[in-house]
């Protein structure tokens, strides 16, 4: 799998990961759309700051598997810059994009400046905040699609992610989970020992030169 991005080593989880603010604009060719993503150092945005190689080999996942999107209803947690859930939204899925508060602004701009020259094919995403393990009850759980794209990086928040796409997961979603396997962050332990408790799992991509996975996740019939 060949993706386009920056270089994500190592993991920053510093919120003051950028001393002076400065933007960048890149516009990345993914499953037939040009996308212009702002990446906006600075500002106290952190991991939600830039786009990471993880979720361009979602994106090229979607594609190379040929998934369909179009009137999907989909829901991506910790969205960042919102280049996965923007294209999907281009592919005429039915998209909300959530992160923490902070990182709204920027991903809103985002979504702002890639609506496509016709109006979007089906309604505009929709930009919510969202706090794993807090938030969740308040979001409904008819979706069909659950994506999550380099998340998996702070143990901390795993009981609370799990809880959180249980909930959303209720109807019968499926969750595309795309991660850098990081051994500081105990990220391969996610997958083998905590989402597995609660989701029937599968590893359906891994690229070695990147260090990355793609898994897809069911909620258990017993849960």
């Amino acid at each position: 799998m060949i993706c386009a991005g920056v270089e994500d080593d190592p993991f920053p989880v510093d919120d003051c990961l950028f001393a002076e603010t400065f933007s960048q604009d890149t516009v990345y060719n993914l499953v037939g759309q040009e996308l212009k993503i702002r990446q906006v150092f600075g500002a106290n945005l952190g991991v939600a700051a830039p786009v990471w190689e993880a979720a361009l080999h979602l994106c090229c996942y979607f594609e190379e598997q040929s998934v369909e999107l179009r009137g999907k209803r989909i829901i991506e947690l910790g969205a960042g810059t919102g280049v996965v859930g923007i294209l999907a939204a281009r592919l005429g899925a039915v998209v909300t994009l959530t992160d923490l508060p902070l990182a709204l602004p920027h991903l809103q701009d985002n979504v702002s400046a890639n609506m496509p020259s016709s109006g979007w094919p089906t309604t505009p995403p929709i930009v919510l905040p969202l706090s794993w393990g807090e938030d969740h009850v308040n979001f409904h759980t008819d979706w069909d699609l659950v994506l999550c794209a380099d998340i998996i990086y702070l143990p901390e928040t795993y009981p609370l992610l799990l809880e959180t796409l249980a909930h959303l997961c209720k109807n019968g979603a499926m969750v595309y989970l795309s991660s850098k396997m990081r051994k500081e962050h105990g990220t391969l332990g996610f997958y083998e020992a905590c989402l597995p408790s609660t989701f029937s799992v599968e590893l359906v991509n891994r690229d070695d030169k990147q260090n990355i996975n793609i898994y897809r996740a069911s909620l258990r019939r017993d849960q």
